[in-house]
């Protein structure tokens, strides 16, 4: 999927849009995306001057769009619906990420009850791991 059938997908839009290439999608089980990190990413700015550091909650925000994009291909009936966190468990990060990093953020489905859905997301930088996370979210009503 390329970015514009990603928007078709998420509600998400720059500057918090952080995803921008579906590889590879199982339905119900699995898929991978990526996201291009550049040094105009405006948290840059202040994440740290003279130092850039990709903000750790946005790699997790990064792979619950992921999740998202699974989670809204896989349901039926999930036009209209968000994808709400319940809960962030075993996140770890594991060497900071940084502008011309690309993350292969890979989300895994570990349980699925409508509307709810327990993944596992890796993320990681030229095969070397940057984070991991265990996500619980749910398909809840949009606006």
């Amino acid at each position: 999927m390329d970015i514009t059938e990603i928007c078709a997908q998420l509600p998400h839009r720059y500057p918090f849009l952080l995803v921008d290439r579906i590889l590879e999608i199982d339905l119900g089980k699995r898929i991978v995306g990526i996201k291009n990190v550049t040094i105009n990413e405006p948290f840059f700015q202040g994440h740290f001057p003279g130092n850039p550091i990709m903000p750790g909650v946005l790699i997790i925000e990064s792979m619950a769009q992921v999740a998202a994009v699974l989670a809204f291909k896989s349901a039926k009936g999930s036009e209209g619906k968000l994808f709400l966190f319940v809960g962030i468990d075993r996140a770890k990060f594991r060497k900071p990420v940084g502008p011309g990093d690309r993350l292969r953020i890979e989300v895994s489905v570990l349980r699925e009850r409508p509307p709810y859905w327990h993944l596992k997301g890796e993320v990681s930088v030229e095969g070397q791991a940057v984070a991991e996370a265990e996500i619980k979210a749910m398909l809840g009503p949009g606006k």
